[in-house]
């Protein structure tokens, strides 16, 4: 048999192999599209600080602005009925400075310590929070923007106070232009510690208590002139933000007012506001993610 013969044979006994496919040309731009499929897509670059804070800013005081005629009523004409009523046992001096500073700055502490307080209390309490935490914006413009919202309110407020009180106690006008800086410094330091105060309460009802507190520390401690308290309510009194703030624009009253105490006093309450709206917005991180 020869070998032509012996070949054929076994390719017929063989069992019959599966063919090889032939190499085929991937399509031109099928390869990346099979390589990104399994790679997750690229998020959207995080909204930047000040953007983030005036569009909180905004929304808040569009939200506010309903209440907002209420709001001026209320911390005004409960600041100038203390002033009227200080008025039959204060005749002038440094007793008159001090009421005058103290019910002007009050207005502040009402609005940014007591709303603040009750707004973010509630707004924890409603789950507000979860809304803000959905939102690509860094946790301290919600805490900043709420603040300066509301704190933007006590402005008028806190002239016609001051005013009404310059004319109430014969004290002169020439000084109001510190309101400039005692407003914004003071409101940022109460703001912080009003927020911080909303949103540490365990308790909607506890915020609201803790804003109320905090408000007649305000009034108590703010209003009536130091000469008059004792050393351990003085000490009470250096703790309050709102303090410096009182006695800033109260030194400025005088014939020939000590600047570096001015400063120094407007100083304190920039520190104190740096520091509260630290903690507020800590409080905020910590109460969003529960």
């Amino acid at each position: 048999m020869s070998d032509r013969t012996t070949g054929a044979a076994r390719a017929a006994l063989a069992p019959d192999a599966p063919p090889t496919p032939a190499p085929q040309a991937a399509p031109a731009g099928d390869t990346p599209a099979r390589a990104q499929a399994g790679q997750p897509a690229p998020l959207a670059p995080a909204a930047r600080f000040f953007p983030s804070l005036a569009a909180v800013y905004r929304a808040q005081l569009s939200r506010a602005r309903v209440a907002r005629i209420p709001l001026l009523f209320v911390a005004t004409f409960q600041s100038v009925g203390i002033m009227i009523l200080m008025r039959g046992v204060v005749d002038g001096g440094s007793e008159a400075r001090a009421v005058v500073a103290g019910s002007s700055v009050l207005v502040v502490a009402f609005v940014a310590l007591n709303l603040l307080a009750q707004y973010f209390g509630q707004l924890r309490a409603g789950g507000g929070l979860d809304h803000y935490a959905t939102l690509p914006v860094p946790p301290a413009s919600v805490v900043l923007g709420a603040a300066a919202a509301y704190a933007s309110f006590t402005l008028p407020g806190t002239l016609v106070t001051a005013v009404f009180g310059c004319l109430l106690f014969g004290l002169p006008l020439s000084g109001l232009w510190i309101l400039a800086a005692v407003v914004p410094l003071a409101g940022a330091a109460l703001a912080g510690l009003g927020a911080a105060l909303g949103l540490l309460a365990p308790r909607q009802e506890l915020a609201t208590l803790a804003g109320q507190l905090g408000m007649s520390a305000a009034l108590l401690l703010g209003v009536l002139p130091a000469e008059r308290m004792p050393a351990v309510i003085v000490w009470a009194r250096d703790l309050l933000p709102s303090t410096y703030g009182v006695e800033a624009f109260a030194r400025t009253f005088e014939a020939s007012p000590d600047w570096a105490a001015v400063v120094f006093d407007l100083g304190v309450c920039a520190a104190v506001g740096v520091l509260s709206l630290t903690v507020a917005t800590w409080a905020y991180r910590r109460a969003a993610v529960r």
